[in-house]
């Protein structure tokens, strides 16, 4: 490809910065649950796409609200007296040729099904109601999925940022939401909900990390219980952390909003693990990066991945596709401290054929630019090749590779 470039990155990388911030948001965040469900809708349609036409038809399943109900919290277990919206919209198609397709039934069911699988506490019948406003795409987006060639073209002009390896701090955010979500923790301290978001910050060595996580009101009876079982969990992560990472200090905190002697007003529950249920409302887009993280060191893709189209948005696409060809890079080419990958498309223009596509490096104190920067494009052009590419954005279409 001629329109590559491969350059230095005159940075200290963030391992070394002396401040790092770093944010996850967890399976029952409201901003999660929209990013989720969206892209879930765009794989089943996908999949009955395939099955009906023999091709994934033109949809973007990326615009979605999850509109907070109301509910009333108590010792025991509270009520849900208004159940959550979840609004689902932007575009999909409905007819192709003398073929239907059952997009809103696919889209509700999609959604119901995701949370019986991933929530605990959420009736999907009872708890939240569902209203499509998916619309017929236009006509030239549409035409795109009709031309000929080995990759479609780029549905959008659109940039995309993709960086290895993850620092440490980005490895400890990402796996302490995992822990608090796992299916051991869960079974040891049932009442901790799944919405939960970490925060964290590294002065140097030192690492400082905020948890809010949602109690579910019907296993905790009282304050007391309250914050005795919150002592618990944070010394089971205290443990998990210390196991795991091998930092100079780690200050761990768990919703720090509570206070005692305030009653149910001064604590965090929660009638079915997430505030979303009475407090908080969700938006596709305002969740995680594609690898799970928000590091606000790093450079970022304004694009929301989650539900778009998996041939040839590129916004989804480029998004996940950047973070693959850094780690590549950085997995297979000796001598490197840190990779950035920066794609551009041009509406129109094959997928495969980016309108740029850079490749920044912070090589090791003892390697030069030019001794890496053949192999560097090595990979890329080989990530960037039609067949390579097609696969990928194949497993995007299957649910194999995770956006959020």
């Amino acid at each position: 490809m001629k329109n590559i470039l491969i350059n230095g990155f005159k940075q200290l990388p963030i391992q070394k910065q002396p401040i790092e911030i770093v944010e996850r948001k967890g399976l029952g965040h409201p901003d999660t649950i929209c990013d989720s469900i969206m892209n879930e809708i765009s794989v089943a349609l996908s999949k009955e796409y395939l099955k009906k036409v023999g091709t994934i038809l033109h949809h973007n399943i990326d615009k979605a609200l999850l509109a907070a109900g109301e509910v009333e919290n108590k010792f025991g277990g509270g009520v849900i007296k208004k159940p959550m919206l979840l609004v689902i919209g932007d575009r999909a198609t409905y007819v192709a040729g003398d073929v239907e397709n059952p997009v809103s039934e696919i889209a509700v069911s999609t959604a119901k099904k995701w949370f019986e699988r991933n929530r605990r506490f959420v009736d999907p019948t009872k708890d939240v109601k569902y209203q499509v406003e998916l619309k017929q795409g236009s006509a030239a987006l549409v035409d795109i999925f009709k031309r000929k060639g080995t990759v479609l073209g780029a549905n959008d002009t659109s940039a995309a940022v993709g960086y290895a390896p993850l620092t440490a701090t980005e490895r400890a955010v990402y796996e302490t939401e995992r822990f608090l979500n796992s299916e051991q923790f869960k079974k040891q301290f049932p009442e901790s909900g799944e919405d939960v978001k970490v925060m964290g910050l590294r002065t140097n060595n030192s690492l400082d990390l905020t948890v809010a996580m949602a109690f579910v009101d019907k296993f905790i009876d009282s304050e007391d219980t309250y914050f005795k079982r919150k002592d618990e969990m944070l010394e089971a992560l205290k443990e998990f952390l210390s196991t795991h990472f091998d930092f100079e200090r780690m200050d761990v905190h768990i919703n720090t909003l509570d206070k005692r002697g305030r009653g149910i007003d001064g604590i965090y529950l929660t009638v079915t693990g997430t505030c979303a249920d009475g407090s908080d409302c969700g938006q596709v887009g305002r969740g995680n990066r594609v690898n799970g993280l928000i590091s606000l060191n790093r450079p970022q893709c304004s694009e929301a991945a989650a539900g778009k189209n998996p041939v040839s948005h590129v916004g989804k696409i480029y998004n996940v596709l950047s973070f693959k060809i850094a780690n590549e890079i950085y997995t297979n080419v000796p001598g490197l401290q840190e990779v950035y990958v920066w794609l551009l498309s041009q509406i129109g223009r094959p997928i495969d054929d980016p309108k740029i596509a850079t490749v920044q490096v912070i090589p090791e104190d003892n390697v030069t630019l030019d001794s890496v920067r053949k192999e560097v494009e090595e990979v890329l052009n080989s990530e960037l090749e039609a067949e390579k590419l097609n696969k990928f954005c194949m497993d995007l279409a299957m649910g194999k590779i995770s956006v959020c």
